[in-house]
């Protein structure tokens, strides 16, 4: 794991993300957006391992997919060890490729069914031209090996493994190129308990092997408090708050992330019946019409009548490493501002406003 004074090996300036919306007989109207990433700043750095949470929807796997540039960023920059990868071609972005991977969400949908074990790890050797025919079989069964699965595994086929199997032929596929950057996408959010904890270690001891870096997304805060060197809260589109993963979890500040970890459950039960869990007001707001100003506004049992539906607050460092986007951060921290019900600041019709498309 990487030391506070490594250099950052991704770098986001600014990134947005935005998905056109589509109207008319032959969607040749544009409505207006999905703002997946929307003014997104964030640095990993060599050698550590980033974990990024928050709800289904808020643009995590964006983020990632976006630094890889499977999608393309609609503003902002996207600096790949120091270089802008922003605009690159696919050309320009080839070499690239192979210092970046990505460890796919779903191990079911992310392999192909019709090729065998042995055809799926050594398509990246064979396309970069990093291993002749013959030397691709040795480096598979290496491979193979590496992720705890058995040599006759390159014979077979997707189907005859099971979930966390398939997730380490995912996996070997990752390393095969030797990247400096994985992107791992929730990648044990669909296998048991005693699985994930099997591909957590695996990964961790790759990490060590390879010196590898990770964006490891997820939205079990167990999970990435165990893995992450850093931890970066993810909000309808916008970071909220980043930090070292012992300090978030020991000293939150903002009302998101404490509303976050006041729901993870806690394996004492003395503690856990006097904990009280802070409950959300209202749905997750549309993405294609988020709040002004602060976007937690409108759920936020911390909010107040002034600035919070006006300004939207910075990024701003409150201690050496740990950043929070909330204009009361010290006066929540300091218990000085009790929580309470949203509605008793907020007329509920604003905070419940459907989305309408603009005119065009």
């Amino acid at each position: 794991m990487s030391a506070n004074g490594s250099s950052p090996l991704v770098q986001l300036e600014n990134l947005k993300v935005y998905f056109p919306i589509k109207s008319g007989l032959v969607l040749d109207r544009h409505v207006g957006d999905i703002k997946a990433v929307d003014d997104v700043s964030l640095e990993i750095r060599r050698g550590e391992t980033l974990g990024l949470v928050g709800e289904s929807g808020c643009g995590k796997s964006t983020v990632g997919r976006a630094i890889l540039r499977l999608y393309e960023p609609t503003a902002g920059r996207i600096l790949f060890d120091g270089q802008d990868i922003s605009l690159l071609g696919e050309n320009a972005m080839r070499p690239l490729r192979r210092r970046m991977q990505m460890v796919f969400q779903d191990p079911f949908a992310s392999l192909n069914p019709r090729h065998s074990v042995g055809r799926i790890v050594g398509e990246p050797l064979r396309s970069h031209g990093l291993a002749s025919r013959r030397d691709t079989g040795r480096r598979v069964r290496e491979l193979l090996e590496i992720v705890g699965l058995p040599p006759d595994a390159t014979s077979r086929y997707p189907h005859e493994f099971s979930g966390g199997q398939r997730q380490r032929i995912g996996v070997a596929r990752a390393v095969a190129v030797n990247p400096d950057f994985i992107v791992a996408d929730e990648p044990v959010s669909a296998l048991d308990v005693s699985i994930q904890a099997q591909i957590i270690n695996l990964l961790e001891s790759l990490q060590r092997e390879f010196d590898l870096t990770y964006l490891f997304i997820a939205h079990d805060l167990a999970v990435v408090r165990h893995i992450s060197d850093r931890i970066a809260v993810m909000y309808l589109g916008s970071i909220v708050e980043v930090s070292p993963a012992v300090e978030l979890y020991d000293n939150p500040l903002h009302p998101y992330t404490i509303s976050l970890l006041s729901a993870v459950p806690i394996p004492d039960p003395e503690v856990e019946l006097e904990r009280e869990t802070i409950l959300l007001a209202g749905d997750l707001p549309s993405p294609a019409n988020p709040p002004h100003a602060c976007r937690f506004h409108t759920r936020c049992p911390y909010v107040q009548p002034t600035r919070c539906r006006d300004e939207r607050p910075p990024l701003r460092r409150l201690s050496p490493g740990h950043e929070v986007a909330c204009h009361w951060a010290e006066e929540i921290k300091a218990g000085t501002i009790e929580p309470h019900e949203v509605e008793t600041i907020f007329d509920p019709g604003i905070v419940e406003a459907p989305w309408e498309p603009p005119i065009v």
